[in-house]
């Protein structure tokens, strides 16, 4: 089978018969880092399926894949319509958005971040009743808030507060975040503590978030982490693209191939 060219992959996802076809199209759209006039009008066309009463399943998850390929894209035309959608009453919406424009470096979403963190560990960092969802995407939101690397004073203050959640992810998050927010190492420290957590999921969510924050120190702890290699690889190509000067990251991704 031939794999799909650009032009059939746009034409996929502007068609309206085919959900399937459109749900790739908009994920392939995003990993090949479409540079198609039309590829970025069509992906925020997609959005406005989140908009109907009610949201057709097919189309929403249509419409989860554009917000990913968005993120990927990192268009600025986007901003305004992903920003609309930041106080969606959709959970995964909010978080895919949110990722979205962390990615995008957008200034513009830091006070509804910022808002949506506000209420705290006892509001925005709850779980839902009977569910193991908390109110908001909190690992997102604080992700974003680093990404987007607006370290103001109310920042900070929003962030503070998760470092002592009861679920470890949350805590790196924002360990993550004031990481590169502040460059204190004592948030680098508390980062390479949780790669000794006994879950392999928190020890893999923190060797990503060393890798993230670009943090140099982080290196030898990055490379002798009891997390599979490739995942190592990924942390350490993280930390050499954030700095000018690489070559122990590079020496010590050489001694993990």
């Amino acid at each position: 089978m031939e794999p799909l060219s650009e032009t059939q992959v746009i034409q996929n996802l502007r068609q309206t018969e085919d959900p399937s076809a459109q749900y790739y199209a908009a994920w392939w759209l995003g990993k090949m880092r479409s540079q198609h006039p039309d590829a970025i009008p069509l992906l925020l066309r997609a959005l406005e399926a989140l908009d109907a009463t009610p949201i057709d399943p097919e189309q929403r998850g249509v419409a989860l894949n554009a917000i990913r390929a968005l993120g990927l894209l990192r268009d600025m035309r986007a901003e305004q319509p992903l920003l609309a959608l930041l106080h969606s009453n959709d959970y995964t919406v909010r978080e895919e958005v949110v990722r979205t424009l962390g990615a995008m470096g957008s200034c513009g979403a830091v006070e509804g971040i910022r808002a949506l963190l506000s209420s705290g560990l006892e509001g925005a960092g709850a779980e839902q009743p009977s569910s193991p969802l908390l109110n908001e995407p909190c690992e997102a939101l604080l992700e974003a808030l680093g990404d987007i690397g607006d370290g103001s004073s109310s920042n900070l203050a929003v962030i503070h507060p998760f470092t002592e959640h009861p679920r470890p992810l949350i805590r790196s998050a924002a360990c993550r975040a004031l990481l590169q927010l502040t460059g204190l190492d004592q948030w680098g420290m508390e980062l390479k503590k949780l790669l000794n957590h006994p879950e392999p999921l928190v020890r893999r969510g923190a060797l990503l978030d060393l890798g993230a924050t670009g943090w140099l120190a982080a290196v030898p702890s990055i490379r002798s982490a009891a997390v599979e290699p490739s995942l190592k690889l990924v942390a350490l190509r993280e930390v050499a693209e954030r700095n000018d000067d690489p070559d122990d990251v590079l020496d010590a991704m050489d001694g993990l191939l």
